[in-house]
C-alpha cells in the first residue's frame, strides 16, 4: 500500500482530519487483539493500562500510577482491587514509609502483560519495519507533541526508568 505523502499544506483542514482518522484506526487496529484477550478475562483497557505501567516501572506508588493515568482514584481502585482479588497484581508497603503501597505484577499479572504486550509488538514492529526509521520518529515527535509538557515528563520518567 502506498501511503500519500502529506501535502505541503499540512495544516489544513483535510491533512488534520486525515490524521486524526488515521490516529483513530489506528489506535483502534493496534488494540483489537489485546481488547479481544482481555475481554476473554473479563477485564478492560483500564485493567490493561495498570498492568502495563507497573510492568514498565516494578514498584510504583498508587499515587505515581494515578499521576500517569489521569482518572480517578475511585477508578483506579476498583481496577487494582479487581486484578489483586485475580492474583495479578500485588501491593507491598514503601522500604522507607511503610504507609506507602507499592505495586507489583504476581507471576500470573507478568504472564498476561506479556501476552499483551507482545500482541501490540507484533502489530508495531510490522508498521514500524514498514515505514523506517525517520518516519518512526517523525511519529514519535508527532505523539510527543500532542501532549502538554507535564504528561511529556512522565514518558520520559518512563524512558529513564527502563534504562
Amino acid at each position: 500500500m502506498t501511503v500519500p505523502s502529506a501535502s505541503p499544506l499540512f495544516l489544513r483542514e483535510p491533512e488534520i482530519r486525515r490524521g486524526a482518522e488515521l490516529l483513530y484506526f489506528g489506535y483502534s487496529h493496534l488494540y483489537k487483539r489485546t481488547d479481544q484477550l482481555l475481554a476473554e478475562e473479563g477485564m478492560g483497557r483500564a485493567h490493561h493500562r495498570a498492568l502495563y505501567f507497573v510492568a514498565r516501572q516494578p514498584g510504583l506508588t498508587i499515587g505515581a500510577l494515578l499521576k500517569i493515568l489521569g482518572i480517578t482514584k475511585q477508578s483506579l481502585g476498583r481496577v487494582l482491587g479487581e486484578l489483586a482479588e485475580r492474583d495479578f497484581i500485588e501491593t507491598r508497603a514503601g522500604q522507607e514509609d511503610r504507609r506507602q503501597r507499592l505495586l507489583y505484577l504476581t507471576a500470573s499479572g507478568a504472564k498476561l502483560e506479556n501476552e499483551l504486550f507482545e500482541l501490540m509488538r507484533e502489530r508495531l514492529s510490522e508498521a514500524y519495519g514498514q515505514a523506517g526509521q525517520e518516519a518512526v520518529t517523525g511519529f514519535w515527535r508527532v505523539l510527543e507533541l500532542l501532549m502538554p509538557p507535564a504528561e511529556r515528563a512522565l514518558v520520559a520518567d518512563l524512558d529513564r526508568a527502563r534504562r
